[in-house]
């Protein structure tokens, strides 16, 4: 069976291998709520730490650092940012990183593999379950990825990715909570891994498509990315998503301030501690021109 695309001309193969993971692995989170209860709190707090460091591993790494180059980051932290990579399970880090400069050249177009003008199925998560578009392949080839492979941490990572994955995914969450404070294997496996998974994969796609949907335009109403509060409390500071597509190079991904990012409060740690150099942002007066020039005025 196959499903049609945006173009009529164009019709994508259902990838059903990922339709039924997909679907074995959200029952799998389900039943795991189920165990909350019977789990120790030092557990709980594992798997949450776990989904720090997932989010960590797409934020600060395969998106600001690798996909836009927003800032440079020492031997130890890009070690250290592929590891959590990993235990996101997200492809690795060359993969995400083409897919999402893709996404910003060609956005709302057949060639955006996760196109939200597609609908929010689509955008959030319909796209794994089709193959891409031919128009995401022949544009993506025009694209020039060779900074990535230059990074050996990023080749290394691309060499090893399953085993990495097996080990930063599901053999450390689990096995943790097991050998160090007495919990079950079974406890340990559903909420330190299949949950943690589970609701960091939902956590990111949302960027793509509820923060493409919901939200307000205050840098550019003439794009469909928006600001969505919801997100950014789930994606760790990923959810200032008008600001981010008009200055895709900002290392912060939002004005700074006051406002609720810790994947930027992350980077600027490391700043401190010297693993971070050459943090690009946006001048102020940039950002208040373009918000009087093409904002929706809501900001």
């Amino acid at each position: 069976r196959r499903a049609a695309s945006g173009d009529p001309g164009c019709r994508q193969a259902i990838v059903w291998r990922n339709v039924v993971l997909m679907g074995l692995l959200h029952l799998g989170a389900v039943y795991a709520l189920s165990l909350v209860p019977r789990a120790q709190l030092l557990t709980l707090l594992w798997a949450y730490f776990c989904f720090l460091m997932t989010a960590l591993g797409v934020t600060a790494g395969a998106h600001r650092l690798w996909s836009h180059r927003s800032y440079k980051a020492k031997l130890p932290l890009r070690i250290f940012l592929a590891a959590a990579n990993s235990m996101a399970f997200q492809n690795d880090i060359y993969e995400w990183a083409r897919d999402h400069r893709v996404h910003h050249k060609y956005s709302e177009t057949d060639a955006d593999p996760h196109n939200a003008r597609r609908g929010f199925f689509f955008s959030h998560i319909g796209w794994l379950f089709m193959r891409k578009h031919r128009d995401v392949i022949e544009k993506g080839r025009k694209l020039d990825f060779t900074d990535l492979l230059d990074d050996p941490v990023v080749r290394f990572q691309r060499k090893y990715y399953k085993s990495s994955v097996v080990l930063m995914c599901f053999v450390i969450p689990t096995f943790v909570p097991w050998y160090l404070w007495g919990e079950s294997l079974w406890n340990a496996y559903f909420l330190a891994s299949i949950l943690r998974y589970t609701i960091s994969l939902n956590v990111t796609w949302l960027v793509n498509s509820a923060a493409h949907m919901y939200g307000n335009r205050p840098y550019d109403k003439y794009i469909s990315p928006r600001q969505n509060t919801f997100v950014t409390l789930g994606a760790i500071g990923e959810g200032f998503h008008n600001y981010h597509h008009t200055f895709p190079f900002d290392y912060s991904a939002s004005e700074l301030g006051l406002k609720f990012n810790p994947t930027t409060w992350f980077i600027d740690f490391m700043f401190w501690l010297g693993l971070v150099t050459d943090r690009k942002q946006a001048p102020k007066e940039m950002i208040q021109a373009r918000k009087e020039r093409t904002g929706d005025g809501s900001a």
